[in-house]
């Protein structure tokens, strides 16, 4: 392995074991440049693209308590060309990061910190918080394109080397309304990226598209009862899908200044039909069904008069005893993640819906050429018994109702770990499915590349990184045809 150090950042954070800054949480601070990684097994050939990666890695000392999203964002990078690959990790400079590390301090809340806190007006939806850009990460218009979970800029990136581009010209434009929302889509079709925010004003959200120039094309509001706490999207060739659940913040206490969440069993699910810019204007439909939470889609695809939703459905979206900070409420035993599946008819306005999976899952990928069509493989993550990490990766068959999975072994948590198409795919399934694995006894992380065709028979490279890598967010597959 040939490492080079491009810049180590200093870090004024106290050293201790506060479990979002330590274990599988302790923060990065150099940023490397790697090739000639070592391989056990062989990179496959047939993959021309990148896997990226965001993590939150905490630089300085909170001003209050740290929450596991606080981090300052960082990408990882693996470049793969025909059997080559490169690593590349670089933090996310935005705004926020640059004015603490001009003040050499936090200056910003964290989520569970009461906002007046923040020495700085700051950014998102609930307001004094950092920007940290560190949530989710997508390719759109030759760039990679970072955001935040609570509503902040749309930074951009080089995709193969993460020379930072600055914020989206359009993101001003937003930017009024929180800018946008983690999650946003890019459709394999049209190319156009379709992204969402919401505030504490009225009308409390709006839907825009970026077309594939990088120009805002469309951009609407839709109106909602209060402010609420969507975090994911789908789309269909026609609509947006955007979301109402009964999990949000209590009205009565907002003007107080304080955040709360509630948990309204009382109010359904409520999901706005919104037309896409280039489908007929014909007004938002509303549809409802029975109350819960979704944090990640997977797919919504038309099929006759219906529209069909899969999603990770929550059984028990809010904990008997609120929530807290140990990581003990972000297990998969607290709020019941499962693969569902919700059915809108445009026709009648009724809603089906059934489980399609008992298994608790979350963090699911697809072969993203298959957003917003039928599709029938799913990617999704084995969360770990009462922590926020991932023992490994499950393939769901739609059709069949049958699984195949690879566990990363103890000790050893992955991440996000979407569905790589080969360059000249046949299938929907002839791919790989690309994740970063950290092992905790040998304090190294690698890179896992598995035949998404079968999963069963281990990785086909395991690829290693230079240092152990934090545990984080949200990761995605490009292939080079998207960006060059």
């Amino acid at each position: 392995m040939k490492s080079e150090v491009v810049q180590r950042i200093q870090p004024t954070l106290v050293p201790g074991q506060h479990p979002y800054m330590s274990g599988a949480f302790a923060p990065n601070y150099t940023e490397y440049n790697a090739t000639d990684l070592e391989v056990i097994g062989e990179v496959p050939k047939r993959l021309n693209g990148v896997y990226l990666r965001n993590t939150q890695n905490p630089v300085h000392q909170p001003l209050g308590t740290a929450h596991v999203f606080d981090g300052d964002g960082m990408l990882h990078l693996l470049s793969f060309r025909h059997g080559q690959v490169e690593y590349r990790n670089r933090f996310l400079r935005t705004q926020g990061f640059m004015e603490e590390q001009a003040a050499g301090q936090a200056l910003y809340a964290g989520l569970i910190d009461p906002p007046a806190l923040a020495q700085r007006p700051g950014w998102g939806a609930r307001g004094g918080l950092k920007d940290t850009s560190a949530t989710d990460v997508i390719v759109h218009a030759g760039a990679a394109l970072t955001t935040f979970y609570q509503c902040g800029e749309p930074y951009r990136f080089h995709p193969r080397t993460l020379e930072p581009l600055g914020v989206a010209d359009w993101g001003a434009a937003v930017l009024p309304d929180n800018g946008i929302s983690a999650h946003p889509k890019v459709c394999p079709r049209t190319g156009d990226l379709l992204f969402f925010n919401y505030s504490k004003n009225a009308p409390f959200m709006h839907y825009g598209e970026v077309d594939r120039q990088n120009q805002l094309v469309h951009y609407v509001p839709v109106p909602l009862p209060g402010p609420r706490l969507p975090h994911d999207m789908v789309f269909t060739e026609h609509f947006a899908i955007l979301n109402d659940f009964p999990l949000h913040w209590d009205e009565a206490l907002l003007p107080k200044g304080k955040h709360k969440l509630i948990y309204r069993q009382d109010q359904p699910a409520r999901f706005a039909v919104v037309p896409r810019r280039h489908a007929p204007q014909s007004g938002i439909r509303w549809f409802e069904a029975s109350p819960t939470y979704v944090l990640h889609w997977l797919n919504a695809w038309e099929e006759g008069d219906e529209i069909v939703l899969h999603g990770f459905h929550q059984k028990t979206p809010m904990p008997q005893r609120g929530y807290d900070n140990t990581g003990n409420t972000l297990g998969p035993e607290r709020y019941g993640p499962t693969l569902y599946e919700w059915r809108l008819n445009l026709r009648t306005g009724a809603v089906q819906e059934k489980r399609l999976n008992e298994r608790y899952l979350e963090f699911g990928m697809i072969n993203c050429c298959h957003w917003g069509r039928p599709y029938r493989y799913s990617y999704n993550m084995v969360a770990h018994p009462g922590s926020f990490l991932f023992d490994g990766v499950m393939r769901y068959d739609h059709t069949t109702g049958t699984s195949q999975q690879h566990l990363f072994g103890e000790g050893r948590y992955g991440s996000e770990s979407p569905m790589a198409p080969c360059s000249d795919a046949q299938d929907e399934d002839d791919g790989y499915v690309v994740s970063f694995v950290s092992d905790m006894k040998t304090d190294r992380s690698e890179c896992l590349v598995l035949n998404a065709r079968d999963l069963n028979a281990g990785p086909v490279a395991r690829i290693m990184l230079p240092h152990r890598i934090s545990s984080g967010t949200h990761a995605c597959w490009a292939d080079a045809g998207e960006f060059e």
